[in-house]
């Protein structure tokens, strides 16, 4: 039987429907490259919110970058739809497409939206473990019709930051409770890395997230994300709880410890970097400072 790809013309129109939030956003990027990839010539456009758009732009692997609406969905002609989203907004996006294809994990529900129904990540690619979020979203693409290959690393684009002493990017906050770790710790990694290492410490935050307990140190709050990319991509290391920054750092290959409290790190870990995950065997306060010391140690040693 003929994959989807087999079957799509020569310059066909492929959208993407990606809503929410930036690390899944970014963990999409590698199937946009297997799938750019295996077929140059289609026109791969993603639909995402405007906050979290500047994650694909620069993207040679991305034709246009568009907003969640469906008139311009339609003005853009897709013939394949692929929903890596599922939600509701997600899904009227996709029927109102006017795609010939419309592409969505079988769990997604209701499944009469999709003519091409995706099994799950587990049966494409032939295992019975946990796959990362970066695999799972890359499955969709093997099961379009692409060789299934190594999954590759994120991919991001920004502009080099200025030139200036090495530092290191903290990121303190996370989208729950029981995913933040203690602010007078990243306090005590960030003094251990002026001592240590002569690495400058920057805190960062996205829009409505606190910084006050972080004042002698720089601080970044609500930045653009292209300043925020800018920041990371030039950093010789990152230090922060399960979140979106994790994963752009990752993305630019930038040394990771990141701390999980209730999230899965099979699931979310940083994809393709050199990476310190500490896992809490309860509350994320459990992880020790000397902990997160010591992963910086061991990171150290490898880029030594």
């Amino acid at each position: 039987m003929r994959s989807i790809l087999d079957q799509a013309p020569a310059g066909a129109r492929v959208a993407v429907i990606r809503l929410r939030s930036m690390g899944d956003c970014i963990l999409t990027t590698p199937a946009l490259e297997i799938l750019k990839r295996a077929r140059p010539d289609l026109r791969v456009a993603v639909v995402v919110e405007e906050r979290f758009a500047p994650l694909f732009e620069g993207n040679p692997d991305v034709y246009s970058i568009l907003p969640p609406s469906a008139n311009a969905l339609r003005e853009f002609r897709p013939r394949i739809c692929l929903n890596l989203h599922g939600g509701p907004t997600s899904m009227a996006l996709t029927l109102l497409s006017g795609a010939r294809w419309r592409a969505g994990f079988d769990h997604f529900r209701p499944g009469m939206v999709y003519n091409v129904r995706i099994p799950t990540a587990q049966e494409i690619l032939g295992v019975t473990r946990k796959v990362h979020t970066a695999e799972h979203l890359a499955s969709a693409v093997f099961f379009l019709g692409v060789r299934q290959c190594e999954v590759p690393r994120a991919k991001l684009f920004a502009a080099p930051p200025p030139e200036g002493p090495p530092y290191a990017v903290l990121h303190p906050a996370a989208t729950g409770i029981g995913k933040t770790w203690p602010a007078a710790n990243f306090l005590r990694v960030a003094q251990f890395l002026q001592e240590e290492y002569g690495f400058q410490s920057i805190f960062i935050a996205g829009p409505g997230e606190d910084l006050s307990p972080f004042q002698q140190f720089r601080t970044l709050s609500g930045a653009p994300l292209s300043e925020v990319k800018s920041l990371i991509s030039g950093a010789s290391l990152f230090v922060g709880n399960d979140s979106g920054p994790a994963h752009m750092a990752a993305a630019f290959g930038i040394p990771v410890v990141v701390l999980f409290g209730n999230s899965d790190p099979v699931v979310w870990a940083p994809w393709r970097t050199r990476a310190e995950t500490l896992v809490s065997l309860g509350a994320i306060e459990k992880i020790t400072v000397g902990q997160a010391q010591a992963a910086i140690h061991r990171l150290r040693k490898q880029t030594a």
